[in-house]
C-alpha cells in the first residue's frame, strides 16, 4: 500500500484527490497538509488531522502537490530532505523554480506535468506529428479558457501545447487566454491553411480528470529511481 501525502488537502483539488485516494485500496492517505494559518489546521479529515508540519513527510511514500507557485520552493526542499517521491501539478512556476525541480529530481523521483489528464497528454504526443505533416503553410494558434480565479495566464497546459508544436515548426505559437466563470479548463489548437481549418479541442468537465491522473502518477512513481519524469512516462508504461 502506498502512503500518500496531499498538499492543499482542504482545497477543491486536494479534497478531491483525498476522496478518490480513499476509494482506492492501493492508497493510504497518511498526511493532509495545509498552509500555516488555515483555520482547518488540527481539524479531522477522515481518519487523520490536517497539519501544516512538513516534517510529517517522514510518514509518506509519495507527496502530491497541486497548490500555488509560492509554496513550491518549500515543498521541494522538504521532499528532497526526506527523499520522498513527488507528483507536482502546480502551474505558473518561474524558470528558476523549474530549474530547482530539475535539481531536486537528481535525488528523488519527480513527476512534473502542467496537466495530468490522460487525453491532454495524448495531445502532447500527437500534435508534433500533426504539425509536421501539415507543414509550414499552415498557421497555428492556441486559445485557452479557465475559471476567473486562475492566476497564471497563459495556462501551463497552453504553454506546453505551444512548446511541442514549436519544436517542430520552429515558430512562436500565439496563445490567447480567457478567464471566465468556473471553467475547469478548455484548450483549442487551430491549424489553418488557405482552404481548410483543423481545430483540436480538449475540455475538462471535472477536477476528477486531474485527480485521477495525479493518482495514476503516484502509483507509477512509487519506488522509482531518482529522475525527472512526465505524464508521458507514466502513460507509456
Amino acid at each position: 500500500m502506498i502512503k500518500l501525502g496531499i498538499t492543499g488537502a482542504c482545497g477543491k483539488m486536494g479534497r478531491r484527490i483525498y476522496e478518490l485516494a480513499g476509494m482506492d485500496k492501493d492508497f493510504e492517505v497518511a498526511l493532509a497538509l495545509e498552509k500555516k494559518g488555515t483555520p482547518l489546521i488540527g481539524k479531522e479529515l477522515g481518519k487523520i488531522k490536517v497539519s501544516s508540519n512538513l516534517d510529517g513527510l517522514f510518514l509518506v511514500d509519495v507527496l502530491v502537490d497541486f497548490t500555488l507557485p509560492e509554496a513550491a520552493d518549500t515543498h521541494l526542499d522538504y521532499v528532497a530532505k526526506y527523499r520522498k517521491a513527488y507528483v507536482l501539478g502546480t502551474t505558473g512556476l518561474s524558470q528558476e523554480q523549474k530549474n530547482k525541480v530539475e535539481e531536486v529530481s537528481k535525488v528523488i523521483p519527480v513527476v512534473f506535468s502542467p496537466n495530468m489528464a490522460v487525453g491532454m497528454n495524448v495531445l502532447f504526443s500527437a500534435l508534433p506529428e500533426i504539425a509536421k505533416r501539415l507543414g509550414p503553410d499552415y498557421s497555428v494558434e492556441i486559445v485557452e479558457a479557465h475559471h476567473k480565479a486562475k492566476k497564471d495566464s497563459p495556462s501551463g497546459t497552453a504553454k506546453r501545447l505551444a512548446e511541442v508544436i514549436t519544436q517542430v515548426t520552429k515558430k512562436e505559437i500565439p496563445v490567447h487566454s480567457l478567464r471566465l466563470g468556473d471553467i475547469f479548463g478548455d484548450h483549442q489548437v487551430i491549424f489553418c491553411g488557405n482552404s481548410e481549418r483543423i481545430e483540436i479541442k480538449h475540455q475538462a468537465h471535472s477536477r476528477d480528470l486531474f485527480a485521477v491522473g495525479a493518482l495514476k502518477a503516484a502509483k507509477w512513481i512509487a519506488g522509482k529511481p531518482a529522475g525527472l519524469y512526465s505524464m508521458q512516462d507514466v502513460l507509456r508504461q
